[in-house]
Formats: C-alpha cells, sequence, structure tokens
C-alpha cells in the first residue's frame, strides 16, 4: 500500500510568515499614519477655502454682505476661541458681522479634528467678511486681507491668504511658522 502523504503548512512556517508581516507592518504604520495627518491637514484647508468661495460668491449674488466667523454652536459667531472650534457663512444683513435668528444661515462646519490649530492674523482672527463687490471688508467698511495657517502639531502647515480684492490662495509650509 502506498503512503499517502499530507499536505499543509508546519508552525514554524506560519511563525516565519508572521513574523516577515509583523517587521512590515512596522515599517509602513508610521508612514501610513503621518500620511493620513497630512490628509487630514489638506482637507481641513480645502474646506476653509471653499467656505471663502461660497462666501464671496453669497456676498455677491445676494449683493449684500456675507459673513464667515468662528462658532462654538453651530449657530451664531463665538466671541473666543478659535476657527478649529468650527464656522458658520451667513448672509449679515445688518452688516455687524454676528449672525442673528433673522439672518439665513448658508453653511455650518463642524469642529475639525484634534491636533490641528488654525489661527487668523489680525484682521481675520474671529471673521471673515465679504462685501457685495467681493471685495473682504471689515465692519468699519476697512480693507480685510489675511492670511489663515492651519498646523499639524510637529508636522507640515498650510496657509490661506485673502487678499485685498478678497480672493484666496493656498500656500504650503514646511512647519508651522513660529
Amino acid at each position: 500500500m502506498p503512503h499517502l502523504r499530507q499536505a499543509g503548512t508546519t508552525l514554524p512556517e506560519i511563525t516565519v510568515v508572521l513574523a516577515i508581516i509583523a517587521i512590515l507592518l512596522a515599517i509602513a504604520v508610521p508612514g501610513l499614519s503621518a500620511q493620513i495627518r497630512v490628509s487630514g491637514l489638506t482637507g481641513a484647508t480645502q474646506d476653509m477655502l471653499a467656505s471663502l468661495h461660497l462666501a464671496r460668491s453669497e456676498a455677491i449674488k445676494r449683493r449684500s454682505r456675507a459673513v464667515i466667523c468662528v462658532t462654538a454652536d453651530g449657530n451664531h459667531c463665538a466671541e473666543d476661541g478659535g476657527w478649529h472650534q468650527g464656522w458658520i457663512v451667513f448672509h449679515d444683513v445688518n452688516n455687524n458681522a454676528e449672525r442673528e435668528t433673522d439672518e439665513a444661515l448658508i453653511l455650518a462646519r463642524a469642529p475639525l479634528v484634534q491636533g490641528l490649530a488654525i489661527n487668523g492674523n489680525l484682521w481675520v482672527t474671529r471673521y471673515i467678511s465679504y462685501a457685495s463687490t467681493g471685495q473682504t471688508r471689515l465692519v468699519s467698511g476697512a480693507l480685510q486681507p489675511g492670511t489663515l495657517t492651519f498646523c499639524l502639531d510637529g508636522g507640515p502647515a498650510r496657509q490661506i491668504v485673502i487678499s485685498a480684492t478678497g480672493r484666496p490662495r493656498t500656500v504650503r509650509l514646511d512647519a508651522c511658522p513660529p
């Protein structure tokens, strides 16, 4: 009677394969997590850029001021805190850069992921206001150019630079400015 041979894998073979997989994961995971963080940074920057374009186009379309401001509750402008809390875009009928209940809410953006900070320079710390011409204007009527800086903890950064004409553009940075 011929001897039948059984096919299969042995415990040492499985152990070697698992060790190789563990080594490959140890090499790949740090790079993958860094890429995920950068994708979050890019996504948040693009969300803000789209919100700025929306506010500008709404101001031109409505022939009236539209504002994007920091919010804590998703309904009203916040007196303190940063852009990472979230923001709203609304039609500012009375030109005061504060949303009242009778003013149309156009967009509400939820808070951002942990570890991402957004800081505005002097002119854009709390709100960005578009006049009916598409230019950014403070409530006082002065031009409102500014820069929003998006920073990851210990990582790259992005900036949105808003010109005096109201057009936003993005800039890539290797690290957060001091």
